[in-house]
Order: structure tokens, then C-alpha cells, then sequence
């Protein structure tokens, strides 16, 4: 679809670099030239279509013998109903010096990882997580701001098998228990404090009235997150 003003596209691709996408390679791969021509085999045919891009963009997992079943339902069709696949094992292939995350926290804080870094990291959360007993299906939740160490968590999480789920520090006390008192944590992180506009906010009060509502035999695991 392209948007345009007065029948002058917003944006057009450069010719230059628009044949380095993913999507053009994947267009040349698969022997059609035109988008139009993509898009309508994407139609007609859109198990081997997206049998094939599975293939093409290298996922890591199995992907089963069925692509699609019930494809005449909508809804109740399913894709790949046989497949296994997991999600931070497929974010962390690459263990490079190339960035991964690149974190600027309100001109306080700027901070640049790379894969094998984050692969690092997630790789020393995780073990924590085993020590903590969490297995697949457990729930692992955070109550942190939006910081390169939640990501972090989440993937550990997520390449457990486990389930993650997050509260911004904002939140109220009854919002994150209504939130976290539905899925019953495993592990619970709480950062002490967070900025925002330029201004310090001490969560801690919040965070103990939280953690005094938790079931008992949960683990707790507190991730102080200094603002400079």
C-alpha cells in the first residue's frame, strides 16, 4: 500500500539499496520478480509459501510436515500446528561484536551491547533462573522500567521455556497485582527506582507492598537498576 499526498508518494524506496532487503532476496530466491507476483502466490498457494520463507530466514526449530490446516476457517485455521520452535534461541543465533541493543535512558544513561554480550547476559540470568527452580511453563514476571536488563530477563526467561510477564514501575500497586496475582510468579524482579522527564522516582515503597501480597513460597529476586 503507499500513502501519498496530492498523488506524490510519502516515501519511495532507494533503488540503490532496495535490492539488499530481505525482501528482495527472498523475491529473487523464489523466481518472482514482482511484489504482485509474490503476494498473489502467497494466495493461491500459502503452504509452500510460507513453508518455503520458513526455510529462507533460517528458523531455528522443527517445523513440521503441516503448514496449514482448516486454512478455509477464519478463524479456527492453524499454522504450523506441529511446530516447536524457541523464541530466544532464534533472537541469539548471532554471538558477534555487532550491536545488539543500543540504550540512551533520558541523556543519563547510554549504553551499547553486542550480540555476543547480550548472549552473555542472558546466558548469566538464565542460570540464576534455573538455580530459582524455574522450568518450562513456569511464569516469570518483572516490575521494571523499559531497560536493556529487562530484555535481558525476558530472553532468560523465554529460553527456559517459561512465560514472561512485565508491569512498568508506574503502575499502581492493585494494577500489577491484578496483573502478576492472575499467572502467580515464579520469580519476581523489582528495580528500586526509575526516571522519567528527568526526575528520579523511588519505587521501593510500591515494590514492598507488592512483594507483601505475593504468595509466600515465591522466589524474589530484586534488580537494582542505578540511574547513572
Amino acid at each position: 500500500m503507499t500513502y501519498a499526498i496530492d498523488d506524490q508518494p510519502l516515501w519511495k524506496p532507494n533503488p540503490a539499496t532496495v535490492g539488499d532487503t530481505r525482501m528482495a532476496m527472498f523475491m529473487q530466491a523464489m523466481g518472482h520478480g514482482r511484489y504482485a507476483d509474490l503476494w498473489q502466490w502467497s494466495v493461491d498457494q500459502p503452504e509452500d509459501f510460507w513453508s518455503r520463507l520458513w526455510d529462507f530466514c533460517g528458523a531455528v526449530g522443527e517445523k513440521g510436515t503441516e503448514i496449514l490446516v482448516d486454512r478455509d476457517r477464519m478463524p479456527g485455521a492453524r499454522w504450523f500446528p506441529a511446530a516447536r520452535l524457541n523464541y530466544a534461541e532464534n533472537l541469539l543465533q548471532r554471538r558477534d561484536d555487532s550491536e545488539a541493543l543500543v540504550f540512551w535512558g533520558e541523556d543519563k544513561v547510554r549504553q551499547r551491547t553486542t550480540r555476543a554480550q547480550l548472549y552473555a547476559e542472558v546466558a548469566r540470568f538464565q542460570s540464576f533462573l534455573v538455580v530459582a527452580g524455574v522450568g518450562e511453563g513456569d511464569r516469570v514476571a518483572g516490575y521494571l522500567p523499559n531497560l536493556p536488563e529487562t530484555l535481558v530477563a525476558m530472553l532468560a526467561t523465554t529460553a527456559l521455556g517459561a512465560i514472561w510477564s512485565s508491569a512498568s514501575p508506574d503502575f499502581g500497586v492493585q494494577g500489577v497485582l491484578d496483573r502478576f496475582g492472575q499467572i502467580e510468579p515464579k520469580v519476581l524482579f523489582c528495580a528500586d527506582g526509575y526516571l522519567y522527564g528527568d526526575k528520579e522516582f523511588d519505587a521501593q515503597e510500591k515494590a514492598r507492598e507488592i512483594l507483601a501480597q505475593v504468595e509466600r513460597d515465591r522466589k524474589v529476586a530484586h534488580a537494582r537498576v542505578d540511574a547513572d
